[in-house]
């Protein structure tokens, strides 16, 4: 079942360079010999060059702040109660990490509460006090869509080992797929959701496993295969069975052999036994209209129908896990696919896995199985280069390279029914604290500007006015930005009649050891690449010049931020405003900005 996408966000186009193992020419794909044996030992690096492998441990030593973390928290708890009218999850586990370290891992809320729901009140009914289970540390989850990632490394793993080819066509390892027009799909596009499929199909309603396949192999793509992204549950079903075909392994088992047992992952499984059941967190009363089976509470088994249908073993959805295995895995790709001494995955298929293949569809980034820059669910977290995925039953995971921080949220937003809960708040309201959990230090000084992170707003940070009627004024900062592509910007405006009306000022800017780019419209936006830039800027001739930067937000979703550094005018020889001066600095005007020490 696909995961909710409305309101996402439109992101900017990302082309980033393939990893070492991987040549693009002509449209076509080619591997270098990568290496070929199935999850090894990896060979240790030196102290402090090593894999990381997970341990809990404080803030500071994760590289974080200890405020963005605790509000990630209390903002979670929110959604515990109306969001707006009925609580977005009953419960769920928090885990937030830098590095090797796991600075949070907190469970909220409850994982088995209600016992039914009556449609026609919209109400639902608990378990008695002493019956329901509260959310735990280890509390199992159905991760839904989420488990695509793993049918993914899956595949990626056999690509590595020669036995599938990215490029190759999906019809040439099972022949019967290439009916109704489907015989020129890839495996990429399976991977990217670009094969044209629809989102689903009810293979539920078909009465045996033959005609469900069947049911796949006389879809017809509702576009062109390549010419579109469109989500599509059926691209994972359909590489399951490449899977299954070229390995005669179930994808059971590949799980377990190639993923769960080398990283040690033992609380990660299709098909949770009995055992677990009371560490397993509830999720729908399922009943049709609005599910297409009649099951009753849905706990302990796969909430996906067509999962169900299929023995709770489906490329889409089916497997369990907790928070911490899926940290492990989160850690294990941020490593380049090791961890500890085990390797599952080249370092240049977790590059790949993190490439966007889907530059011709902006907004719809996607590397190999991985979502990618994703502002709807990852808010501020998401960069060209974060990955993630979200499930429907309330899960997501989002990894950031860039700092190397993991972020896990798993819900039960479906308990005790699917129409509670719309969008992707607590995700995106968790993604944005641990965003502003990673610092960022003033190049100068003990202190920098910093916009803030709100939504719906205009921040304005304006410096004193000064007198450049003599000509030759220039202004130089130090500048830092993220923000949501094509929504939210950062302007440098001036004003020659008191703040009376405002005209962007033109300026170049400058990375280290790179060329300076002319920016003539004032303004800035997107992503910067986590480094500050220099900002060198020509000032109109005006006896009172006032010169201020505006940020501004829509009203869904946020980067970042922008912090100005280092603020100082001059004009030939003379210093007209410096920052640095106390009482210069004191007659800056700072409205929604803030002096941040990070």
């Amino acid at each position: 079942m696909s995961e909710d996408r409305a309101g996402r966000a439109d992101g900017g186009v990302t082309r980033r360079q393939l990893g070492k193992a991987a040549v693009v020419l002509g449209g076509a794909l080619a591997f270098a010999p990568l290496p070929a044996a199935p999850a090894v030992a990896a060979a240790p690096g030196r102290a402090g060059q090593g894999h990381p492998t997970l341990r809990h441990g404080s803030p500071e030593r994760a590289g974080l702040l200890a405020g963005p973390l605790r509000r990630l928290v209390t903002d979670a708890e929110v959604f515990l109660g109306p969001s707006p009218k009925h609580p977005w999850y009953a419960g769920a586990v928090l885990l937030a990490g830098r590095g090797g370290t796991v600075a949070l891992h907190q469970p909220i809320g409850t994982a088995v509460r209600y016992a039914g729901y009556d449609e026609k009140t919209d109400t639902a009914v608990e378990f008695p006090a002493e019956e329901q289970i509260p959310m735990a540390e280890d509390t199992v989850f159905d991760l839904a869509s989420v488990s695509k990632l793993f049918t993914s490394i899956l595949a990626v793993q056999q690509i590595e080992r020669g036995a599938l080819e990215l490029e190759g066509r999906v019809a040439s390892y099972l022949p019967e797929f290439g009916a109704a027009g489907k015989q020129d799909v890839t495996i990429r596009q399976l991977l990217t959701h670009t094969s044209g499929f629809r989102a689903w199909i009810p293979l539920y309603a078909a009465p045996t496993y033959e005609e469900k396949l069947r049911l796949i192999w006389n879809e017809a793509p509702v576009a062109p295969p390549g010419s579109r992204y469109l989500y599509s549950d059926l691209n994972l079903i359909s590489l399951q069975l490449v899977l299954e075909k070229i390995t005669a392994r179930t994808l059971d088992t590949l799980l377990h052999d190639e993923i769960t047992a080398p990283l040690g992952m033992h609380r990660t499984r299709f098909n949770p036994p009995a055992s677990w059941k009371p560490k397993i967190a509830a999720t729908e009363v399922a009943r049709k209209p609005w599910s297409g089976l009649d099951r009753g509470l849905v706990w302990g088994e796969v909430h996906d129908e067509n999962a169900f249908s299929l023995g709770g073993v489906a490329g889409h959805a089916g497997v369990f896990s907790t928070a911490w295995d899926l940290a492990v895995l989160g850690r294990t790709l941020l490593n380049g696919g090791s961890y500890g001494r085990t390797r599952v995955l080249a370092p240049e298929s977790v590059e790949l896995m993190f490439t966007d293949f889907n530059t011709a569809f902006p907004g719809d980034e996607h590397g190999l199985g991985f979502e990618l820059y994703q502002h709807w669910y990852m808010g501020a977290l998401a960069t060209p280069r974060t990955a993630g995925h979200t499930g429907f039953t309330g899960t997501s995971l989002v990894l950031d390279p860039t700092t190397d921080s993991f972020l896990v949220l798993l819900g039960n937003s479906v308990h005790p029914v699917r129409s509670w809960r719309s969008g992707s708040a607590p995700r995106v309201a968790a993604a944005n604290n641990l965003a502003r959990a990673v610092p960022v230090r003033p190049p100068r000084g003990r202190t920098a500007w910093f916009s803030g992170m709100a939504s719906a707003t205009t921040a304005t940070l304006t410096l004193p006015s000064v007198d450049t009627s003599g000509g030759g004024a220039r202004l130089r900062c130090l500048l830092w930005w993220d923000t949501e592509p094509g929504a939210d910007s950062l302007v440098l405006e001036a004003s020659a009649d008191g703040g009376a009306s405002w005209r962007p000022v033109p300026f170049t800017i400058s990375r280290p050891r790179e060329e300076p780019v002319d920016r003539p419209s004032g303004a800035v936006g997107g992503w910067s690449g986590r480094v500050w830039h220099r900002l060198v800027a020509d000032l109109p001739a005006v006896r009172g010049l006032t010169v201020r930067w505006r940020y501004t937000t829509d009203r869904l979703y946020v980067g970042r931020g922008a912090y100005v550094d280092a603020l100082r005018v001059t004009a030939g020889g003379e210093v007209l405003f410096d920052e640095a001066r106390p009482a210069d600095a004191a007659r800056i005007t700072a409205a929604g900005w803030s002096a941040t020490a990070d």
